[in-house]
């Protein structure tokens, strides 16, 4: 899946731009990855485990390796405050 997306440090998503749409047209979809997001959640504030994030900003697909300390209603932080737009989220591996 890593063949379309850029490496990004979490460092650098602050400056990128997100449109406002849901990236995923299926409900089934968008279920999942707020699970996913429960569980990444989980995992980093009593494990700290890092995980991948895949997203889309306004100009390309991209992926992050990182911890999760928070799940908002619309969005994951990340350290240092840092947060992606859960609607903008492909995929939680």
């Amino acid at each position: 899946m890593m063949a379309n997306f850029q490496l990004i440090e979490k460092e650098d998503i602050h400056v990128l731009k997100f449109p406002p749409e849901e990236i995923l047209k299926d409900s089934d979809a968008i279920v999942q990855r707020r699970i996913d997001l429960e569980r990444a959640q989980s995992l980093g504030n009593l494990e700290h485990t890092k995980i991948k994030i895949f997203f889309e900003d306004e100009e390309s697909r991209k992926v992050v390796e990182t911890t999760v300390w928070a799940v908002t209603d619309y969005s994951v932080v990340l350290k240092k405050g840092v947060g992606i737009p859960i609607n903008r989220i492909i995929k939680i591996i």
